[in-house]
């Protein structure tokens, strides 16, 4: 492309970014070079929306919510990625878990916290995929609701994933369908370790449960008015430690979306828990500020020292969730009975 002269399609989309209203509806017309593949032949992909996405060619210029991206990145696709969003970088600036080994060196960063996305950045980066997660039916995860027609205008091309409601190893399958579609190798070396060592972490959790029998184990998320209550049944990662025999708390009053129930402080000893395993993202209170909240220390699991950190966000492949059953393994190992 001339690098002083814009593409007719670069100019749609920086055209659909910046306008508001109905200019945003006038850039959804395109001419037909522009149209979706729809013949036979291309690249097509049917996303958890039961949404085909259709292309002349495989996607070259990805765009992804950063836990995508680092599971495509797990596949080695990582050069077909060109931009990212979501929690890049954690409070302290370091590069987040999120991305495994995806090298932001080489990727635009598009928006770092919730409810941030450069919707001119975006079009300037000729995308021609869109990935993300999928908790709640046609929720695009990360994408701010205010902008999403704009995003979908500049490139209609999304392939969502469900990562709610599904065990571990059903949402990891389902993503490397995506990525093997993009062709990825899944048999590739680098793929076979780290389904090997996902296998061993599971039989390492199995393992610990042996050892413990009996342990109760709730996963919850600290603010300073709230105390969140995980619900096992709505979470990939949580239903998987209790498919592999883990004692896993489940709350009996869960509101909203089905993922969790709203204690407050002072009822926050209703569910008694041998180990906790706490929200370790940034927005959540750490160990260390709840120190001086008295409900918080008379927990049984806070008195015995059996407080391990969670990452309920976190990316679907074999290398990203290997080192989460790891974790769950060893503060089982640790911890002992206590309710």
């Amino acid at each position: 492309m001339d690098t002083i002269q814009l593409s007719r399609r670069r100019l749609l989309a920086t055209t659909c970014a910046v306008g508001l209203g109905a200019a945003v509806t006038a850039c959804t017309g395109r001419s037909p070079v522009d149209e979706p593949f729809t013949g036979p032949g291309g690249w097509s992909f049917t996303d958890d929306r039961n949404s085909t996405v259709r292309t002349a060619e495989v996607p070259s210029r990805i765009v992804a919510f950063v836990g995508a991206a680092g599971m495509l990145a797990d596949y080695g696709l990582q050069d077909r990625i060109v931009g990212i969003f979501g929690e890049t970088r954690t409070a302290a600036g370091e590069p987040a878990p999120l991305m495994g080994d995806l090298d932001l060196g080489k990727v635009t960063v598009l928006g770092n916290n919730w409810g941030e996305f450069n919707v001119e950045k975006y079009a300037a980066l000729e995308p021609d995929l869109l990935v993300t997660d999928m908790y709640a039916p046609d929720e695009l995860w990360y994408i701010p609701n205010e902008s999403r027609a704009k995003i979908l205008a500049i490139n209609p091309n999304v392939a969502a994933v469900r990562v709610a409601r599904r065990t571990l190893p059903e949402t990891i399958a389902r993503y490397a369908e995506l990525a093997q579609a993009l062709g990825a190798d899944l048999n590739a070396p680098k793929a076979l370790q780290a389904k090997a060592r996902f296998d061993a972490a599971a039989q390492a959790v199995r393992d610990a449960v042996a050892q413990r029998p009996g342990l109760r184990v709730m996963a919850a998320s600290a603010t300073p008015g709230i105390f969140y209550v995980s619900d096992p049944k709505a979470s990939a990662d949580l239903s998987y430690f209790a498919h592999l025999g883990v004692g896993m708390v489940t709350p009996e009053h869960v509101v909203g979306d089905g993922f969790f129930e709203e204690l407050s402080w002072e009822n926050t000893d209703r569910y008694p828990a041998d180990l906790i395993l706490l929200d370790r993202r940034s927005a959540a209170l750490t160990p260390e500020a709840l120190a001086a909240n008295p409900v918080w220390r008379g927990l049984p699991a806070v008195r015995g020292n059996q407080v391990t950190g969670w990452q309920p966000v976190y990316r679907f492949s074999h290398a990203g969730t290997a080192p989460l059953l790891d974790d769950l393994a060893a503060a089982i190992r640790r911890s002992g009975k206590l309710t």
